[in-house]
């Protein structure tokens, strides 16, 4: 089993009080900024290729960042061809996650009914997640994608909001979250951004989170923030303590 970057953009930046706002408006300063980035992750498993999220389409673009590549470029960078891609997993359905879905069609594609329905997805490679495969660890609903490969319901960031968990062969936890925060800081200091759809449901899904990390070894693999791609790059558990 090994987990690839997908390198996207770089050398943006997030004002504090966007990343700390959700709960308390007061929360941060927007003259306050951190390192800001776009990236998705690759799940090689020796038998399967997994995406987890597709990125920007390639015809748009982040305004304030540098492009290191459109998605397809820099998945196939990685030395991976598009038909080889048997799954995607979509953590939300925003475009910076979901802009190159089309882009392979021979794959099944995981997500959360709700975005689903807001995306306006059809077709039999859809697959409308219903977690059927009971609790894994704290979370409640889970679907099991492939051996040591979880789709969690985690929902608040968007209504079909999910979570990637990656049982390394080293005993260490990946957790590929999406947005339920868009930086490192923002986890430890137990802060939401000011960017979800259910305010409760997001509190839940990131005190779930955090209870995780507490209890069981975990690289935390963020889509916004160079921490995301160094997390990985140097194995570094999160520590919340």
């Amino acid at each position: 089993m090994e987990i690839k970057v997908v390198k996207l953009y770089d050398d943006g930046s997030f004002a504090e009080d966007f990343l700390f706002g959700g709960e308390n408006k007061s929360d941060g300063r927007h003259d306050v900024t951190y390192p800001a980035s776009l990236q998705n992750f690759l799940i090689d498993t020796g038998k399967e290729v997994i995406l987890v999220d597709t990125g920007l389409p390639a015809e748009q673009e982040f305004k304030g960042y540098r492009k290191v590549n459109d998605y397809v470029a820099g998945f196939e960078a990685l030395g991976y061809k598009k038909e080889q891609v048997t799954k995607i997993l979509v953590t939300h359905k925003h475009p910076d996650h979901t802009g190159e879905l089309k882009s392979f069609p021979n794959a099944k594609i995981y997500i959360g009914p709700e975005d689903a329905d807001a995306l306006k997805l059809t077709g039999e490679n859809i697959i409308r997640c219903e977690y059927t495969d009971g609790a894994y660890k704290n979370f409640e609903h889970s679907q099991k994608i492939a051996d040591g490969i979880y789709f969690i319901k985690a929902r608040g960031h968007t209504k079909g909001n999910s979570i990637v968990i990656v049982e390394g062969d080293d005993g260490v936890y990946y957790m590929l979250h999406g947005d339920v925060t868009y930086n490192d800081t923002a986890l430890k200091k137990n802060k939401l951004s000011i960017v979800f759809e259910d305010l409760e449901a997001a509190r839940d899904t990131l005190n779930r989170v955090r209870e995780f990390i507490k209890n069981n070894p975990t690289i935390y693999l963020s889509t916004h923030t160079p921490e995301g791609y160094k997390n990985l790059e140097e194995k570094i558990i999160m520590r919340l303590d």
